[in-house]
């Protein structure tokens, strides 16, 4: 146990808290500069069949988050016992070199391999968030966990519009060495500016009384709402990602010029992205008069909205409205989730419950884009009205079944 006074702890956690922030939106931003336009990449490996493109695109960018549901927990397990520094550290060393390595494919199995490579490596988002809620001080948990999301989500907005410009200047391929400095950037911040002996300091009392015992897997499904708040987060995650394999090509199918799609979707990935940082930015501020119950199922009721519209037209302005609602609609859903969930993790177990939260965010992340290139092959709209089912859906459960949670 480390001595010091309020004060330093308090600059301490506001310098960690920057350095999760800042490193969260390198990450991010990096991988969504060449991500959102992986068909066209497939496309330029010698794909030539759109169902084909679909399909592997769904495929490669379902593996990794696949691989990484996993480990997930392994991972959060191991940061409870050895520091979230050093594993978060970890991650992003193997996604720089994997990155850079994207650049240098001939075949559209050699990005699935390398896709699969980083699904056994990743996992800095869920330890990040960890990192947010446990260094935090408890009444300040929301805001904390809501800015990380921000950041996560904030990244995502620049990211398609870099990547698009990229695109045309240096082509896809540097893309990927750009996302892999990315990566660099944000190694560097978290080596240098993280100080994980804060965590050691006033660490957050649990919400309820699971006792301060071992906790094991099994305890933590017993956490209140913890099984219906992983239903939530797959959910949430599985819409979020649905749109990746087939919004350029619907893009494309609606009547914009095939060269510049890059372009028109980059922007369209970015307003939901920002959007759904305005929903992360603001849920803090609505935890204060609202239960996280309504807020998760307001949230997933706003994205089933802007689904609809999605799915209902191909006209380019009523696409950017629709975008910007499901990125409200799932920025507020999923942070109200998060926070819930942290109100009920007892101290010294972030890193495993955020690591079986994070499986359930990368199954949803790992079988939505497979789902979606499959309906993307035979209809991209299909795409749409699947995604204003399951958030109708889980708005319905949320608000009949989720037990209203307060922070302590």
């Amino acid at each position: 146990m480390i001595e010091t006074t309020p004060s330093i702890h308090l600059a301490v956690w506001r310098r960690n808290l920057f350095a999760v922030t800042a490193t969260s939106f390198m990450g991010y931003t990096g991988f969504t500069i060449a991500m959102p336009f992986l068909p066209m990449f497939i496309a330029q490996l010698g794909v030539s069949d759109v169902g084909q493109v679909a399909l592997w695109t769904g495929f490669s960018l379902g593996i990794t988050p696949a691989l990484t549901a996993l480990l997930s927990p392994v991972w959060g397990r191991l940061a409870d016992r050895f520091g979230r520094k050093i594993m978060i550290e970890r991650s992003l060393v193997s996604f720089m070199l994997l990155m850079a390595a994207m650049a240098f494919v001939t075949r559209a199995w050699h990005v699935l391999a390398l896709r699969a490579a980083q699904g056994l490596f990743a996992g800095y988002g869920s330890i990040s968030i960890a990192m947010a809620a446990e260094s935090s001080p408890r009444e300040r948990m929301p805001q904390a966990i809501g800015l990380v999301q921000t950041a996560q989500r904030l990244g995502p907005g620049v990211g398609p519009v870099i990547g698009g410009l990229l695109a045309a200047v240096v082509g896809l391929r540097g893309a990927f060495l750009v996302t892999a400095a990315f990566y660099g950037l944000g190694l560097l911040l978290v080596f240098f500016l993280y100080d994980e002996r804060a965590t050691q300091v006033e660490p957050a009392e649990p919400a309820d009384q699971h006792g301060g015992g071992r906790v094991t897997f099994r305890s933590v499904l017993a956490f209140e709402n913890f099984l219906l708040l992983m239903g939530v987060i797959f959910g949430i995650q599985f819409v979020d990602r649905s749109f990746g394999p087939v919004l350029p090509l619907y893009i494309e199918q609606v009547g914009v010029a095939h060269g510049h799609v890059p372009l028109v979707a980059g922007i369209l990935f970015s307003i939901m992205a920002c959007t759904g940082a305005l929903g992360h930015h603001f849920c803090g501020r609505l935890l204060t008069r609202l239960s996280a119950r309504t807020i998760v199922a307001g949230g997933a009721a706003v994205a089933a909205l802007g689904c609809a519209l999605l799915g209902a037209t191909g006209a380019l302005p009523v696409m950017v409205t629709a975008c910007a609602i499901v990125g409200i609609g799932i920025g507020a859903a999923m942070t109200a989730g998060y926070t819930a969930a942290g109100f009920v993790i007892p101290s010294g177990a972030h890193g495993t419950s955020f690591g079986v939260l994070n499986s359930a965010s990368l199954a949803g992340m790992a079988v939505s884009p497979m789902i979606a290139g499959l309906l993307g092959s035979t209809g991209m709209r299909a795409v749409f009205f699947v995604d204003v089912a399951l958030m109708g859906l889980l708005a319905l459960v949320v608000s009949r079944m989720m037990v209203h949670v307060v922070a302590d």
